[in-house]
């Protein structure tokens, strides 16, 4: 990982991961891809790996961030997906050459051209984002409760009620949130 970065939220579903690349929509943005190197990174973490990528690269893969944050945030309350998000959605899924393999552990994993271009890797991702928001695969999609997130995310818990993109930072701020302010209102119940 390159140093002076924030680090990547990392989440069992592709799709949602990505768009966990810019985190705090509502609040202080942080961009976590800031750079083509990075995306690359980003990338590598997760079964991606690419040989380069460019500014315009890194420019379509954040296209195609936002427009999974849009569809999959439409999908999540239950709203009419947006015609552009769709089509930027179905224009990477069309233009990679990513083919998924099956490991000796019995594992999916993705084979991307040998050219190992950005535009395969997102292709892939936007092939998942597809799966999620299509309602294929066993789980919801939901909103981070954090009001400065609010990220989409795709809930695969038991009984689908879970609030918080990531436990160890919108979830744990809040309980630290909550905490504080009951110890302010019952000052003795700390001794």
């Amino acid at each position: 990982m390159r140093a002076g970065f924030p680090d990547f939220r990392l989440g069992n579903v592709l799709a949602t991961s990505f768009t966990g690349t810019l985190s705090e929509r509502h609040g202080d943005a942080v961009e976590r891809i800031p750079t083509p190197h990075r995306l690359i990174d980003w990338l590598a973490v997760n079964g991606l790996a690419v040989d380069s990528c460019t500014t315009a690269q890194l420019d379509l893969a954040r296209e195609l961030r936002e427009s999974i944050h849009a569809a999959a945030t439409a999908a999540a309350i239950q709203d009419a997906l947006p015609a552009s998000a769709v089509q930027v959605i179905n224009d990477r899924s069309a233009q990679g050459r990513a083919a998924a393999i099956l490991t000796p552990e019995g594992k999916r994993r993705w084979r991307l051209s040998s050219a190992s271009c950005v535009e395969d890797a997102l292709s892939v991702i936007a092939a998942d984002a597809i799966s999620i928001i299509a309602g294929e695969r066993d789980g919801k999609l939901a909103l981070c409760a954090s009001p400065t997130c609010q990220a989409a995310f795709f809930d695969t818990s038991q009984s689908r009620t879970r609030k918080w993109c990531d436990m160890n930072t919108c979830g744990n701020r809040q309980k630290k949130a909550r905490f504080h302010a009951n110890q302010r209102k019952n000052p003795r119940s700390a001794e």
